[in-house]
């Protein structure tokens, strides 16, 4: 019986100390984080104008092609009626 108590709280002190691991290694990943954040925020700004400026030329290309191809459809439609007529 001892011996399973014993058995018992090691076992309980194992996960204890486990526990308290993870929690350390978390807080230390966060200030890592918050860090990294602060040192990338400056980079952030650049990238956020840069990703904003690839969008707005996704979207012009995009409409671009929208155009395109209702000129081609146009087109082909105008064709049509002329060789009917």
């Amino acid at each position: 019986m001892m011996m399973m108590m014993m058995m018992m709280m090691m076992m309980m002190m194992m996960m204890m100390m486990m526990m308290m691991m993870m929690m350390i290694v978390m807080m230390m990943m966060m200030i890592v984080m918050m860090v990294m954040m602060t040192i990338i925020m400056k980079f952030m700004m650049m990238m956020m104008v840069m990703m904003m400026m690839m969008m707005m030329m996704m979207m012009m290309m995009m409409m671009m092609m929208m155009i395109v191809m209702m000129v081609m459809v146009m087109m082909t439609i105008i064709m049509k009626f002329i060789q009917i007529l």
